[in-house]
């Protein structure tokens, strides 16, 4: 069996983010029920504020120890977003050599972090990105607006990435494609007709703007839904969404959502542990939910990780079209709209016959997106 060391990033500064959280959980548990030996590696942002921090770490370092990690975690502070040249000189948990032993004895280093300092790759046997922001990791790349460091291995989940005739500035690295992950094994199916909203959980609005030379667009969830804000006057099935809102423009919209029947819960209060976030996907009806523009104007054939998990608990999808899939499916347990009728259409469609579109969001879960395939997948290209 081999030892992994997964780089996530902003998991520890983020305590607040319960689904940030699984997204780099699933590869883990994917690979410890595979036999594999997992260490989780992450910078710690020191910004002054002590108290927050302290908090933070003592939030992650729980979280670690519940879904059993405890003294696999391997945490380095860091003043700033930009990678440093140099390899982190304080370790938070551990011995500078202790931290470096770990990696010289890894088989590979599973980096989600893209700005990871260069100068910790070398420790490494064998190191591979895997980029879950496909379209904007590569405009971001050939740009000249990030600049990763090299790796041995190079893993998208954008099946638009490499696509010919696309918009996906791809020079540079060879992409391998492979399919997000879920743990199907901590995402059981739970169908209950009952339930009774469509649900999704987002930040509405950041500063996340797509800037390339003298053009620039907005690239926020915001902006992603205000042109489906009427939709709750197309269908009777009840819409909410839990938002992260910080603003008094935010508080604004959402008065606006609300009038147009939408109902709007603070993502906090639903969502701000993994267990808070896993229970309110399980109580929802099913997902519906719009894409970030980057990922429709680069058609990069993007679903979100967290669409999976509505997925693999038997919750049918209705999620904004991204480009040409191979296998996303569109009808069945899942549905891809292009336009406001045909999501309200997609709706109707789910409501028709319920259980049998669970069924097919659990199959779907079962058939792509299982973690212990999805990671088996990534050694045998890694570790071959």
């Amino acid at each position: 069996m081999a030892t992994v060391v997964i780089s996530p990033y902003d998991v520890a500064n983020y305590p607040q983010g319960g689904g940030h959280f699984w997204v780099y959980l699933q590869y883990v548990l994917g690979l410890r029920l595979l036999g594999h030996d997992v260490y989780w590696l992450e910078a710690f942002r020191s910004k002054g504020r002590e108290e927050l921090e302290a908090a933070a770490l003592a939030t992650f370092q729980a979280r670690m120890e519940q879904y059993g990690l405890r003294g696999k975690c391997v945490l380095y502070r860091t003043q700033s977003k930009e990678p440093s040249p140099e390899p982190p000189e304080e370790y938070l948990n551990m011995t500078r050599g202790e931290a470096e032993a770990i990696f010289e004895r890894a088989d590979l280093l599973l980096n989600f972090h893209y700005a990871i300092s260069p100068a910790l790759l070398p420790y490494f046997q064998r190191t591979a990105l895997v980029d879950i922001d496909p379209g904007l990791l590569q405009f971001w790349m050939t740009r000249g607006q990030l600049r990763v460091p090299d790796h041995n291995f190079y893993f998208t989940i954008g099946e638009g990435v490499g696509r010919s005739g696309e918009k996906i500035a791809t020079g540079g690295p060879r992409w391998i494609h492979i399919w997000p992950a879920v743990c199907l094994e901590r995402w059981p199916y739970t169908f209950d007709p009952c339930c009774e909203a469509f649900t999704t959980v987002s930040t509405w609005d950041s500063s996340d703007w797509v800037v390339d030379r003298d053009k620039s667009y907005e690239n926020t969830k915001r902006v992603a839904f205000l042109p489906f804000a009427d939709l709750p006057g197309f269908t009777r099935q009840p819409l909410e969404l839990a938002l992260v809102l910080r603003t008094e423009r935010d508080m604004e919209e959402r008065k606006k959502l609300e009038n147009c029947g939408w109902r709007i819960r603070h993502a906090c209060e639903v969502a701000s542990t993994p267990e808070m976030y896993q229970a309110y996907i399980q109580r929802s009806r099913g997902e519906f939910s719009c894409a970030k523009p980057s990922y429709i104007k680069l058609q990069t054939s993007w679903i979100s990780d967290r669409t999976l998990c509505y997925l693999a608990s038997g919750k049918p999808a209705v999620v904004q079209n991204t480009g040409p899939s191979s296998f996303l499916p569109n009808g069945e347990g899942m549905f891809r709209f292009s336009s406001l009728q045909e999501a309200a259409d997609a709706l109707e469609a789910v409501n028709t016959n319920y259980r049998r579109h669970s069924e097919a969001a659990r199959q779907i879960a079962e058939t792509y997106f299982d973690s212990k395939h999805v990671v088996r997948e990534i050694l045998n290209h890694a570790l071959r």
